[in-house]
């Protein structure tokens, strides 16, 4: 009315939303790198497989009377017709223990990370058959997994430390 415009309030009050989320981003990005959270989530993965695998031993290389015992009595593969004895308990029990120790400790370290999580995803639709009323845990494994697959290690990984020394020391092609 003045002749002067009249200022886009609506037009500063989204630039102060954008600038608001701007800041909320980068300072999530600075709280969750990649690397870190790549890290964390291959140690939440280990921790319930080498939990459960440590339990199955009692000395190295001995299992535990437990360990053969579920697998002879309690756990039953959950098929269509079944649900069906595991075949061979004790190497069941020794196989199933030994991946559950090895697997996260492959995992935490980085070290052929995306081959341990694969083993765990077999293993975690194993587990799946086994209990299925689990699956509310069992599909956070699997995601955790995929997860890992997908993207990999991340940075904070023996696998990357191995691929950059790789990289260094790869001989250039001949022309």
């Amino acid at each position: 009315m003045n002749g002067l415009p009249e200022p886009d309030v609506a037009n500063n009050r989204f630039k102060f939303q954008l600038a608001v989320g701007d800041k909320a981003m980068a300072f999530i990005r600075a709280m969750a790198p990649p690397s870190f959270v790549q890290l964390v989530l291959r140690i939440a993965l280990a921790v319930p497989f080498w939990r459960s695998g440590i339990l199955k031993w009692s000395g190295f290389l001995e299992l535990n009377d437990t360990a053969v015992l579920l697998f002879s009595d309690e756990f039953k593969l959950h098929l269509p017709g079944g649900p069906y004895s595991f075949p061979a308990p004790e190497l069941m029990a020794f196989m199933s223990g030994s991946v559950e120790v090895l697997a996260p400790i492959f995992l935490v370290l980085g070290l052929g990370t995306r081959f341990a999580a694969l083993t765990l995803l077999a293993m975690t639709c194993i587990v799946e058959l086994t209990v299925p009323d689990g699956w509310p845990v069992h599909i956070t494994w699997a995601a955790m997994v995929l997860g890992i697959m997908a993207w990999g290690p991340g940075r904070l990984s023996a696998d990357q430390v191995i691929a950059s020394v790789t990289r260094i020391h790869r001989p250039t092609p001949m022309q």
